[in-house]
């Protein structure tokens, strides 16, 4: 089971970016989340190396891991890109 959803216009955009910023071999898509205390949960993206104690998954075609401990934070949760007027980026559904 994917922890997380990742749209079509994500996965473009992160393709994409592992070939403009020249992402180093090794490296894959980490997703994860955090306790914010009162603020929430804080997810993030970036580019990382697989560690130990990661669960991996391929997720449209992207090698995507997530710490173990951070998945019950991000099931059911989906991954965007949007492009609202000025607003351009990531964001979590």
């Amino acid at each position: 089971m994917e922890p997380i959803k990742i749209t079509e216009k994500a996965v473009a955009f992160i393709k994409e970016a592992f070939e403009s910023k020249k992402v180093p071999e090794g490296y894959v898509l980490r997703v994860g989340a955090k306790g914010g205390g009162c603020s929430g949960v804080n997810t993030y993206l970036g580019f990382d190396k697989i560690k130990e104690d990661d669960k991996e998954f391929v997720i449209e075609g992207l090698q995507v891991v997530v710490q173990k401990k951070e998945m019950m934070f991000l099931i059911g949760k989906k991954l965007d890109y949007v492009e609202e007027g000025e607003l351009k980026g990531f964001v979590f559904e």
